[in-house]
């Protein structure tokens, strides 16, 4: 069975699993370019040393983490493959995730968030800031958000996180009142969270829900204002993080609200706060 097939097939099944679309899109991607690397071949063709040279000549332009990607998607077509029946040996099952970099979380203290707060102009952009700072929300989970997710009472949003897992985020005071504040100003029937500045006379002159590089553009344009480089949805959500823990937070309280699915990945949050590190070592030396 030819490549292009056996996707075909894993697709409608992982669809019916409920596997999340942005990670179903984002595999047929990995599957078109390896076809374009070493043609529509039958599966069971494939080799170790084929997926290896692949990746090697990818590894010369890409981070380790978007060859881990990629290997991401060997594993998973090529183990749905045996399950099947379509093959009866795994290549990919041989292959090790490269090295990564540890990576400092780049998070902004607080006194560069008020900077940003002060060079907010409209209620979009004060609400759309306010949003990524006090839930600590991914950029896909903002796009995705609906109006009525909201829970003005407990101050809550039910939204959809990695992996179609479904979790509770707060936010705060400030946060409530420029969100009121900017959905009753809308006039328009969309029901997204947040729309486009712009109406479209192909929709009726309604706005569009906001695409996640329309979301990096009003905050890169508060960010301006404000005299702040590179300030964008997942810094505001290290930012998130860091605030939680310089005020005491423990790592499990932080991890759920981030939706980290390992503590690990929480800590490195812990790791590079030197504040709590000094504060430590002083409490116990």
């Amino acid at each position: 069975m030819l490549l292009s097939e056996v996707w075909e097939l894993y697709k409608t099944d992982k669809q019916l699993e409920g596997y999340s679309p942005h990670t179903l899109k984002s595999y047929e991607l990995q599957n078109n370019l390896f076809i374009r690397y070493q043609g529509n071949i039958p599966i069971a063709d494939v080799t170790y040393q084929m997926i290896k040279s692949y990746l090697a000549e990818a590894a010369k332009t890409l981070k380790p983490a978007s060859i881990s990607f990629r290997m991401k998607y060997f594993r998973s077509l090529w183990r749905y493959a045996i399950d099947e029946g379509l093959i009866s040996e795994n290549p990919a099952s041989r292959l090790r995730d490269p090295k990564q970099p540890r990576r400092i979380p780049k998070d902004m203290d607080p006194e560069q968030i008020e900077m940003l707060r002060m060079a907010c102009e409209t209620p979009l952009e004060n609400a759309l800031l306010e949003t990524f700072f006090a839930s600590g929300c991914r950029i896909g989970e903002v796009y995705q958000a609906n109006k009525n997710i909201v829970n003005w009472s407990e101050r809550t949003m039910t939204i959809i996180g990695k992996g179609d897992k479904e979790r509770t985020v707060f936010f705060d005071v400030r946060c409530a009142i420029w969100l009121k504040r900017y959905l009753n100003d809308r006039d328009d029937t969309n029901m997204a969270l947040f729309v486009t500045e712009r109406r479209y006379k192909t929709e009726g002159n309604q706005p569009r829900r906001m695409s996640k590089d329309q979301m990096r553009w009003v905050l890169n344009r508060i960010a301006k204002r404000a005299g702040i480089e590179n300030v964008y949805p997942h810094r505001l959500r290290h930012s998130f993080a860091m605030h939680m823990l310089r005020n005491g937070a423990p790592l499990e309280v932080i991890q759920q609200f981030m939706g980290h699915a390992d503590i690990s990945t929480t800590r490195i949050y812990s790791d590079y706060n030197t504040e709590m590190q000094k504060e430590l070592y002083r409490k116990y030396f």
